[in-house]
């Protein structure tokens, strides 16, 4: 009964929020183009046979010497701008829902553990926590990625770049995480049926994962959500500055930093449309991440 006068309450909340409704629609118009780019893209940005660079720099199509064949016009290799934001965009969201998993799974985890244990575990873990609070997320990305530049050979760093720098966003995402669940759980673990549930001698995993998870689960959404657009950027941010993705795996900041060599040159539209593109998705999801904020936290309305 309390899911479903919820999720009334959220149609409802939803219907009546103008931002809320651009935002699912530009983040679900982004999200399809991502995931279908292999069938609605003009071109294959990664196949090598596919562009020319006879075809580099053309402006869009609605500029005096664009090209029917690009309508936002190419890049200095000669590669659909359209094509490659779409595979672009598929590459960071893969790589930003898959640190976003691992941040999830290691904070939850850790956070459940913290406030239902306490004791010396729940004291290392925070000040762990605190200790990644002091830093941005950025540097503790960057960090993590010059670790491994260290100890792996760098054939074998290449060929897991992309697993490195899921790794990375993730440790630099999961301390909201830990922090929001072992808050929550101080709050529920003193409540009848957890106490209930303990005293039927109940196995403490059980009760942190069948009792007391299912009952925080709104506000590690919000956190999820919001971090998402977090994880983009980090992916973006580490590519521009040439420690995420190479120049040949199209991501959104890799485009942006192609872009930045053009800023100055009239060549606007490498720089300015994949900019946009990811300013869009960012502030799309934020806006979803508010929404949800407002939905499960009445007192914020």
């Amino acid at each position: 009964m309390l899911a479903r006068l919820m999720k009334s309450e959220g149609v409802w909340l939803f219907s009546r929020s103008p931002a809320a409704i651009c935002a699912a629609i530009a983040t679900v118009l982004i999200v399809a183009g991502a995931l279908f780019a292999p069938w609605i893209a003009p071109t294959n940005p990664y196949d090598l046979a596919s562009f020319s660079l006879i075809d580099g720099l053309l402006p869009p199509l609605w500029e005096a010497d664009g090209d029917p064949r690009f309508v936002l016009g190419t890049d200095d290799q000669g590669r659909d701008m359209l094509s490659s934001i779409l595979y672009g965009a598929r590459l960071s969201l893969s790589i930003a829902a898959m640190a976003m998993a691992v941040a999830l799974v290691l904070g939850v985890g850790l956070g459940l553990a913290a406030g239902y244990f306490g004791g010396r575990f729940d004291a290392v873990v925070m000040r762990i926590a605190d200790v990644q609070l002091a830093l941005p997320a950025i540097l503790t990305a960057l960090l993590i990625d010059g670790i491994s530049r260290g100890i792996l050979p760098r054939d074998l760093h290449d060929d897991l770049r992309i697993a490195v720098i899921t790794l990375a966003i993730a440790l630099s995402l999961w301390v909201n995480f830990a922090r929001t669940a072992r808050a929550s759980v101080f709050v529920e673990r003193n409540k009848d049926y957890v106490q209930a549930a303990i005293m039927m001698g109940q196995h403490p995993l059980r009760i942190m994962f069948r009792h007391i998870l299912p009952n925080i689960v709104g506000p590690l959404l919000v956190i999820a959500t919001v971090d998402l657009a977090s994880a983009i950027l980090l992916e973006a941010t580490l590519s521009f500055l040439g420690v995420g993705l190479p120049a040949d795996s199209p991501s959104l900041g890799t485009l942006i930093r192609i872009g930045m060599q053009y800023l100055l040159s009239g060549e606007w539209w490498i720089l300015w449309i994949p900019t946009v593109f990811l300013v869009v998705l960012v502030v799309a999801i934020n806006l979803l991440g508010d929404f949800l904020r407002d939905l499960f936290n009445p007192s914020l309305r």
